[in-house]
């Protein structure tokens, strides 16, 4: 099953049919231990509306309210290549080496709901940096109590020659206004998602596929419930929390983003996150 926040409230997604719930409060909603069966014995007091299938053409929201964002690095090992490349000149290679195969695992803060954005919005670039990526990442939603309940789409905007210059700097290059990107829906499966499933990218630029690649979850060192265990160490989430989980699919050294691009981020069940490429005027 499938979750929209939109305008007129709660659209779910189940079998090819859509109903809209009757509860407002998203973030109630989806703070459930027990989510899918939840939904299950809702839609069955429902009825299915094909007219919410065009509302989702041109109305949905970010999947987050008082939720934070959470990033996990170094997961893949493209991930611990390419942020060893970045960061050898500083002297900071060897950090990613080791957290690589560390038994804690890396994990930052990425993003308020405020500096989030869904589908069909613009991710930013910083004006003070020169070589930016998207980073598509499988994302995990975890209630209150910690248990992962449901999935979706992110987009772990970075600023490498950021981080590159000095890795205390990372929270430059990773979390700033329109840093964040996720959607387009809120997955909630019966079970774990399938580990085979595709991770795919795409950067439009003037028509024309400038980057692409696609990595299995299975390609992950660590365990989704490994890394939301570490996150729920001494730290809660009346809200539940969101948490990327890092990145196997990098683009060359040469390549950084443009303002007018479009990254789309694919995952397989989940589906389509498209988000233009945005700067801040001066």
């Amino acid at each position: 099953m499938k979750l929209y926040p939109t305008s007129q409230g709660i659209v779910i997604e189940a079998d090819a049919n859509y109903y809209l719930s009757p509860q407002k409060d998203w973030d109630a909603y989806i703070n459930r231990d027990d989510l899918f069966d939840a939904i299950t014995a809702e839609i069955s007091t429902l009825s299915a509306d094909a007219s919410l299938a065009e509302t989702l053409k041109m109305d949905i929201l970010p999947p987050i309210r008082q939720q934070e964002v959470w990033a996990s690095g170094v997961t893949y090992m493209k991930s611990r290549e390419a942020r060893m490349e970045e960061s050898k000149d500083a002297g900071g290679g060897d950090f990613y080496a080791r957290v690589y195969d560390a038994d804690r695992p890396e994990l930052f803060f990425k993003a308020t709901a405020a500096r989030t954005v869904g589908t069909g919005a613009e991710v930013l670039i910083r004006r003070d940096s020169k070589w930016n990526v998207p980073e598509p990442e499988l994302t995990l939603f975890a209630t209150s109590n910690g248990k992962i309940v449901g999935y979706t789409c992110g987009n772990d905007m970075s600023s490498r020659d950021i981080e590159g210059e000095n890795p205390l700097y990372l929270p430059q290059a990773k979390s700033y206004d329109g840093a964040a990107a996720i959607g387009p829906c809120l997955y909630v499966p019966a079970q774990p998602i399938n580990p085979d499933a595709q991770i795919n990218i795409a950067i439009v630029r003037n028509g024309t596929n400038v980057f692409e690649g696609n990595i299995s979850i299975n390609r992950m060192k660590r365990t989704h419930t490994e890394l939301i265990g570490y996150l729920f160490r001494e730290t809660s989430f009346p809200y539940g929390v969101f948490l990327m989980t890092g990145t196997g699919l990098v683009p060359p050294n040469e390549f950084t983003l443009n303002v007018g691009d479009e990254v789309r981020i694919t995952i397989e069940h989940i589906g389509t996150l498209v988000n233009k490429v945005s700067q801040k005027p001066l």
